[in-house]
């Protein structure tokens, strides 16, 4: 079986949606890309600012809450449908609860050949970023740099830090079964 799914797992502004369009534009075949920044964005404003939904905090803290996690799991579940169905995809997520985010994957995809890169950057690169990008809650970057790859096991990974997504994308599809 060739690989269905590849997810890569960074911190905030570690560059991974810039890998992932890297990725579409040096795979053979068609690749959807998904991100916990879509589901975030399409949730209601309500969840976004409720203990039971998500909640950032001023100094860059996420926690979720009940409601975002079975929002989380429905979403999860129908990319897992949508490869099943044959696409490809490339998953952009943010692993707050390091090794329990990814058995949470690990569940949804089961059966299905997935590729799982950790995507590093050192904590002051990517808040450097994260200013430049303007749209963050400050220190998000920085908070997430580590906590993310907390016992994640992965395949495959790659540091932004000083290497271009272009690289990183080349080098995680020469992986790709």
């Amino acid at each position: 079986m060739s690989t269905q799914v590849i997810v890569l797992n960074g911190g905030s502004s570690s560059g991974k949606s810039g890998i992932a369009r890297c990725l579409q534009a040096v795979l053979p075949e068609p690749w959807l890309s998904v991100g916990i920044d879509s589901l975030v964005d399409s949730m209601p404003a309500s969840l976004k600012t409720s203990p039971a939904g998500i909640d950032f905090a001023p100094d860059g803290g996420v926690s979720v809450g009940p409601r975002f996690r079975a929002l989380e799991a429905a979403w999860m579940t129908g990319i897992a449908a949508t490869v099943r169905a044959g696409a490809r995809i490339i998953v952009d997520d943010v692993f707050l609860g390091g090794a329990a985010s990814q058995e949470r994957w690990r569940q949804a995809l089961d059966g299905l050949d997935v590729l799982w890169v950790g995507v590093r950057c050192e904590g002051e690169v990517a808040e450097g970023r994260e200013i430049v990008r303007g749209d963050r809650v400050p220190g998000m970057a920085a908070e997430q740099a580590e906590i993310v790859h907390k016992g994640v096991v992965y395949d495959f990974e790659v540091d932004t830090t000083r290497t271009e997504s272009l690289v990183c994308a080349r080098a995680i599809a020469a992986r790709v079964a």
